[in-house]
């Protein structure tokens, strides 16, 4: 039994106490993707995932089956690894999936470090010319890489470079648009006044950069390092002009998979298949900070 104090509520009380709330907190969003986007968004998975799955079943078909003029098929075959050891037995992979791993990783680790280190000083330290110099290293991404491979072919010859790794990772340590990538995600992401703290503590520039800067964009890093890393995995140009094919990176033994009076799509495509693991291993490893690092800058404004 209710006592004489306790007043109920009415429905017609319930409504202007709702109308006062979303007046102080603002009205509900209920945001949702509708059938719609859950369909593009399909679409654009299966277009994306479709030619990796393509070139896995004509890798795992033998005889080239896929020139024999019947239908397709979508159906993975039987033959995969006994075309990846033909990949091994026709061409020295083992070398070549060295050699790209050894110059990607290389290549990768050396962006990320001179990248944030350069996009630090840039964005943190106050100098003459700061602003002309950060220009001038800007400027250089407009110079077609054409344009500099005989003056690189001649200046690795001239330090005897010609013909080894090296003449792939000097080149490629520190890129322009690593340095200005990481430029923009420290005077973004890191605040004046935690790197005047740090001088005030007794910090100096290295340590700033270390335990003050660097925890605020690991994850836009791992995004630089990763492409770093698929850049030079995937360069095909240069590595064929500085290294002799018996010593080359794995798009140079890929290349001598398709030579020959016909192309054999099975082998060249096994070798393919065998070729993206590293890359999709090492994408699996640094997928959170990936997505992190990708993310970063949506949730701003």
């Amino acid at each position: 039994m209710a006592t004489a104090t306790e007043t109920p509520v009415r429905p017609a009380d319930a409504a202007p106490a709702r109308a006062r709330r979303e007046r102080a907190t603002g009205p509900r969003h209920h945001d949702s993707a509708g059938p719609l986007a859950y369909a593009l968004l399909a679409a654009v998975v299966l277009a994306s995932v479709f030619p990796l799955y393509w070139t896995f079943v004509v890798a795992s078909h033998g005889d080239n089956s896929v020139l024999s003029g019947a239908t397709p098929s979508l159906v993975p075959g039987g033959h995969l690894l006994e075309n990846v050891r033909r990949v091994f037995d026709t061409v020295d992979f083992w070398q070549a999936l060295a050699n790209s791993v050894t110059v990607a990783a290389c290549t990768a680790v050396s962006n990320v470090l001179l990248s944030s280190l350069a996009g630090f000083a840039f964005a943190k330290l106050r100098f003459p010319g700061r602003n002309v110099l950060l220009v001038a290293v800007v400027a250089t991404v407009m110079v077609p890489t054409q344009l500099g491979i005989i003056p690189l072919y001649l200046l690795t010859t001239d330090l005897g470079m010609y013909g080894k790794l090296s003449a792939l990772i000097v080149p490629a340590l520190v890129s322009a648009v690593g340095v200005f990538w990481m430029r923009q995600a420290m005077a973004e992401n890191i605040p004046d006044e935690l790197i005047e703290a740090a001088r005030m503590d007794g910090a100096g520039a290295l340590r700033s950069f270390w335990y003050v800067a660097w925890p605020g964009v690991r994850s836009t890093a791992a995004v630089l390092g990763m492409f770093t890393f698929m850049f030079a995995w995937n360069d095909y140009f240069w590595p064929l002009i500085a290294l002799p094919p018996e010593n080359g990176t794995v798009q140079i033994a890929l290349n001598q998979l398709a030579a020959g009076y016909y192309t054999d799509y099975t082998l060249m495509l096994a070798g393919v298949v065998v070729s993206v693991l590293p890359v999709l291993l090492l994408f699996a490893v640094l997928a959170r900070r990936i997505v992190a690092g990708v993310m970063a800058g949506a949730v701003k404004g």
